[in-house]
């Protein structure tokens, strides 16, 4: 940690100024803002408070430590603050069972805040980064690790992500945090005992696979399949157990004839005629929904798709209905105004 802080082609900033060397490390602070916060907003938020901060307190930088160790002693206090007297953030699966299909089993949307919100892979990570380093990130970001997380106390989730995340040593994360090597070592514990409850292995994944020509494919071939409404192509893609989630909404489906259900004879219907954009987020494919919900028929944004996709199928499908995220995802609400982002395909 204690190395010349880097750009993002490797070369030294020893001879720039800091408060531009500051500015390197937004992208990884965002990565790791997100991870405590479970929040795209919060976490953007949060990388700001920790550059004012920084550049406030420059004259006070001792170089006793890295820049970058600095940063992240900032950060970490900025979401222990933003964490503390708060609910985690959650996803629909942790407030009930699955429901029915049909209209009767809505009901009246819970605040943005109470939900765990999608992160765009580019956000975090660059694609001129170290392709290893690129899929850690990408693993590290995706929704089952994230909404894990939010179970764990501030200080427990902030040890777990600097030790086995960013692979920092206990030492550090005990310098870091103004505590003990024993401290640091005691929460990781307790912080895997509990991701090992909610189903996540007991370290962060230091491997995760490509986003292959296989799973982009099947992307293609859903978004085909959605954009013609076909649902008979939809269910050949879908998973015997496939599970399907709306936030804010707290409904929830399990099982590819519930799915399918939904959108052929429940209010999923209105989704007919949509039009769709491919995007990266947390760490797997997805796209993104416009309805022809405007004026004479014009395409308005109306949520974005996480798919998660094993062994040749969709298992899940996280469909975040919040309009406000097209913007960080630098997509437009109205497709009139950039109507070629993906051009259909035959299913």
């Amino acid at each position: 940690m204690s190395a010349p802080a880097r750009t993002g082609d490797g070369t030294d900033q020893v001879d720039r100024p800091l408060d531009l060397q500051i500015e390197d490390h937004r992208r990884e602070l965002t990565g790791y803002c997100y991870r405590m916060l479970g929040s795209a907003f919060e976490a953007e938020d949060a990388v700001q408070d920790t550059m004012i901060r920084a550049w406030k307190g420059l004259a006070k930088f001792d170089g006793r430590s890295s820049l970058r160790s600095w940063l992240y002693r900032i950060a970490t206090n900025v979401c222990i603050d933003a964490l503390n007297g708060r609910k985690r953030r959650a996803v629909p699966m942790d407030i009930g069972g699955p429901g029915a299909p049909v209209a009767e089993s809505l009901r009246e949307p819970l605040p943005d805040a109470e939900w765990l919100e999608p992160m765009p892979d580019a956000r975090v990570s660059t694609p001129a980064g170290d392709p290893a380093d690129k899929a850690i990130a990408r693993e590290t970001i995706r929704l089952a690790f994230i909404a894990a997380l939010q179970h764990l106390p501030a200080r427990q989730r902030a040890v777990l992500i600097l030790r086995e995340v960013l692979c920092w040593k206990a030492a550090e994360v005990a310098t870091l945090l103004d505590t003990s090597v024993a401290s640091v070592n005691s929460a990781l514990q307790r912080a895997r005992a509990t991701l090992s409850e909610q189903g996540i292995s007991e370290s962060a994944p230091q491997e995760a696979p490509a986003l292959d020509a296989e799973r982009t494919d099947l992307l293609m071939r859903y978004m085909a399949a959605f954009e013609a409404f076909d649902m008979e192509a939809l269910t050949a893609l879908l998973h015997a157990d496939v599970e399907q989630n709306m936030p804010p909404l707290e409904l929830w489906f399990r099982g590819r004839e519930d799915v399918i259900a939904w959108m052929a004879t429940g209010p999923g219907q209105g989704c007919r005629g949509s039009r769709v954009a491919p995007v990266e987020i947390n760490g797997t494919v997805g796209f993104a929904q416009w309805k022809p919900s405007g004026p004479d028929g014009e395409f308005e944004a109306w949520g974005i798709q996480a798919l998660r996709i094993e062994d040749g199928a969709v298992t899940g499908l996280s469909i975040f209905l919040n309009k406000d995220l097209f913007g960080y995802f630098g997509l437009p609400l109205k497709l009139a105004d950039a109507p070629e982002l993906w051009e259909p395909k035959t299913v």
